[in-house]
């Protein structure tokens, strides 16, 4: 019988043949953590009596939650990852690099790999075809130190994207569209495998936003085939040779597939304060936003900033509205800056701040008051998400974020983009 993509990666990095439902100890390619679960981490490999990483070209740590930061306790933290990576040879990744997610598609993460992460987005490489997971800080822990962790190798759901993408419609979309569907826990330590036309022809930063939300769905990963397309990006980050063709075999055995026609799709956002809350833009009544956010892991990219600015050019942000948007990475940043892209940000009247994840973890950089309603690109909306329990979250894509910014509520993006 044929393998999913999870079956042959995790069988391949556990030298047995695998199945859906077999635990195994398998070798792990790349592990990482960030400033939030990174200390912990560092303890725990000094618990366990650990004084060398198995491959610190490879273990990576990722000042990215609070940068800069805001208070002492997190420089406190700040310096035990600075002082750990120096002294075992690890990567840092240090303030205004950007976010970890981001920096792991364009320098790290390849096809075929298993790549672990002290935190749950961590799927987003999973858009490489690599198997990418989340874990707790002890696991992380274990994976630093001896490049192996423990997996249960996850059931399959095949999610085949079919029809096409109609105009205002983006990755974001899809994905909103398909937790509201499946809801928050309907792939519970599944993978979510994508495929299809519309999956096949889609750039690998919108199959980025949707391996990146995979998890809220509950799912252990999100899975693409590693194609032309997959290969044209690592050749763009400069490491075409890491590339390698995955797919899963003809005759795999899934769980469940799902045919899903995204011609049915149009903007959807999700409402507080679940990601499964969701709603095509059109069926809302006139929210007002007090604030708009651009940027994260999930929507953060120079494809999400250039619709951005294309919406804005010649626009002004609406009073009593802010705009912040946050390039995910440095490259990111640079060739937004380079291509006058964030002179027209700027000229709108939106904030822009330096790479990483910013208001999205609610530590600093755009932290609601009580009341005040955000939408944002980024991939939660939970009660609390962005540092107020009082605030409202509702999530997006760049496109609906970006002209709702201008007219001062939840705007359809439609009206604009034609």
């Amino acid at each position: 019988m044929g393998k999913t993509i999870s079956e042959k990666i995790i069988s391949k990095h556990s030298g047995r043949d695998l199945k859906a439902g077999d635990i195994a100890v398998v070798d792990v390619d790349v592990v990482m953590s960030q400033d939030g679960t990174g200390p912990l981490a560092v303890s725990q490999i000094k618990k366990m009596g650990f004084s060398r990483l198995k491959n610190p070209g490879k273990a990576i740590f990722f000042i990215d939650h609070a940068s800069p930061s805001p208070r002492r306790e997190l420089s406190n933290a700040h310096s035990v990852l600075r002082s750990f990576a120096s002294d075992t040879g690890a990567v840092l990744s240090d303030i205004g690099m950007g976010v970890c997610h981001q920096i792991l598609v364009e320098d790290f993460s390849c096809p075929g790999d298993i790549v672990i992460g002290g935190d749950s987005h961590t799927c987003t490489s999973g858009a490489l075809g690599a198997f990418a997971t989340g874990m707790g800080s002890t696991d992380i822990a274990v994976g630093y130190a001896l490049s192996k962790t423990w997996l249960m190798v996850p059931h399959t759901i095949r999610v085949n994207l079919i029809g096409k993408l109609n105009t205002g419609v983006f990755a974001k979309d899809i994905i909103i569209y398909l937790i509201g569907k499946i809801t928050s826990d309907g792939a519970t330590y599944r993978a979510l495998e994508f495929a299809g036309p519309v999956s096949e022809n889609m750039d690998m930063d919108g199959r980025f936003t949707i391996a990146n939300m995979a998890v809220e769905a509950g799912a252990k990963t999100g899975l693409f085939n590693s194609d032309e397309v997959t290969k044209a990006y690592l050749e763009s980050q400069g490491r075409g040779n890491c590339f390698r063709e995955i797919s899963a075999d003809p005759g795999a055995a899934y769980e469940k597939i799902i045919d899903m026609d995204c011609s049915v799709v149009e903007p959807m956002v999700s409402q507080p304060h679940t990601v499964d809350n969701a709603i095509p833009v059109r069926e809302l009544e006139k929210i007002r936003v007090d604030q708009v956010f651009i940027g994260t892991c999930t929507n953060g990219r120079i494809s999400d900033l250039r619709i951005a600015s294309e919406i804005l050019k010649g626009k002004k942000v609406a009073d009593g509205t802010r705009l912040i948007i946050v390039p995910a990475s440095r490259k990111i940043y640079l060739e937004a800056l380079k291509s006058g892209i964030i002179e027209t940000l700027v000229e709108s009247g939106a904030a822009v701040q330096n790479p990483g994840c910013g208001p999205c973890v609610g530590v600093h950089q755009g932290i609601l008051a009580d009341g005040e309603v955000c939408l944002s690109t980024q991939n939660r909306n939970f009660k609390g998400r962005m540092g107020n329990p009082e605030a409202f979250i509702y999530l997006s894509s760049t496109a609906t974020a970006a002209w709702s910014s201008v007219r001062g509520y939840i705007a359809d993006p439609r009206e604009v983009l034609k």
